[in-house]
């Protein structure tokens, strides 16, 4: 199988690598991770016009690619950068939901989100899930022709800025039954759905979606009634690379900054860096990085396969990303001593940005034990 990208991919990931170094300063993603909006209006708009975002969707489905290595290509220089910007939950999780379950007339809302014109979030991550898919406690009724809605997601990046969700609800069967989840397209303006945001660890701001009797009708459902598991699991295993993706272009960054420490800061009169132990420690961690970039190749290789095979290379690509990821934000922080933890270095957002992505959308325990359930079925 060739590996090499495509001169298109080439051509995106060099525009996009350019434009994220020029626009997009550490400073300057500073300021807008810890602004009330939590991200820029600005740069979504742009990242649009440069195609980053179209690059997410399929051709079929009005964008200019939307394979695992496009995906792979986008969120690699995201991570770089640390961009904050709705990229994942607008157009690959919520676009990836719409696009695959949506009705023609559904399917037309995915233009605005490839033009940036519309920003969109999956809301299906509750307090008592514990990353478990089919763990869903919100409940959807039948009510003559449309639903009535209750319920609480929580943890949704940039929902307070969404203006479109898609929701999970239960409207058959127990709570942790993979039948009988439903899907929803809800705007934000319906009444009965509150908001209430907080700023994220990482970076950005997240918010908890609040549902009470909120009545929508018969054409919110998205997909058939009852099957919306299947959905979610395409959705979420996109997001699933995308996550590794992004983990590996942060890895490269702090694996940059630690080199150019190593080889500038002094004691005893030379560099750091000729110290062995130091150059041992070093050369696992570039080992380390070049595995996770492996496991990210195979991840987006199998991303049109067979469910099974995909699942456990995704699962297979998170457990690596979750360990390794990990131990580049350790190790490059005791590499840098105690200026590593400083809040004006980039690294210590770099290292909480890691350590992040390895609790969304299931952290490494539970990615380990789906691979093993996964190779009994």
């Amino acid at each position: 199988m060739n590996f090499e990208h495509t001169d298109d991919r080439r051509m995106l990931s060099d525009s996009l690598n350019r434009f994220i170094a020029e626009q997009y300063a550490f400073d300057d993603r500073d300021r807008i991770a810890r602004s009330p909006e939590g991200f820029s209006a600005d740069i979504w708009r742009q990242f649009a016009e440069l195609g980053a975002i179209g690059a997410l969707f399929r051709d079929a489905d009005g964008g200019l690619g939307g394979s695992g290595f496009d995906i792979a290509v986008v969120f690699e220089a995201l991570g770089r950068g640390l961009v904050v910007e709705p990229l994942l939950g607008s157009a690959v999780l919520a676009g990836e939901a719409i696009a695959a379950a949506g009705s023609e007339r559904q399917r037309e809302l995915l233009a605005g989100l490839i033009e940036g014109t519309t920003i969109a979030a999956l809301a299906h991550e509750e307090a008592e899930s514990f990353h478990d898919l089919a763990r869903v406690e919100t409940r959807a009724e039948r009510r003559g022709d449309g639903w009535i809605l209750d319920g609480t997601k929580v943890a949704i990046a940039q929902g307070e800025r969404a203006e479109l969700f898609v929701l999970s609800a239960r409207s058959a069967g127990e709570v942790d039954d993979e039948a009988g989840i439903s899907l929803f397209l809800i705007p934000a303006s319906t009444p009965g759905l509150t908001l209430r945001g907080c700023p994220a660890i990482d970076g950005g701001r997240v918010a908890e979606l609040r549902l009470d009797q909120v009545k929508l009708g018969a054409d919110a459902l998205l997909g058939g009634e009852g099957s919306g598991h299947a959905t979610l699991e395409r959705a979420i295993g996109r997001g699933v690379l995308a996550l590794c993706a992004e983990a590996l272009g942060a890895m490269d960054s702090a694996k940059t900054a630690t080199l150019d420490y190593l080889r500038t800061r002094k004691q005893f009169g030379v560099p750091i860096g000729s110290f062995q132990a130091l150059q041992h420690r070093m050369a696992d961690l570039l080992l380390e990085i070049e595995q996770a970039r492996s496991a990210v190749i195979n991840a987006a290789a199998a991303l049109d396969a067979d469910r099974l095979t995909r699942e456990r290379a995704l699962s297979a690509a998170k457990v690596s990303i979750g360990r390794i990821g990990t131990r580049v934000a350790e190790e490059c922080i005791q590499l840098h001593g105690g200026i590593g933890m400083t809040w004006e270095l980039p690294l210590a957002h770099y290292a909480k940005r890691l350590v992040m992505i390895d609790h969304q959308l299931g952290d490494e325990d539970h990615h380990l034990q789906r691979y093993i359930s996964l190779g009994r079925s």
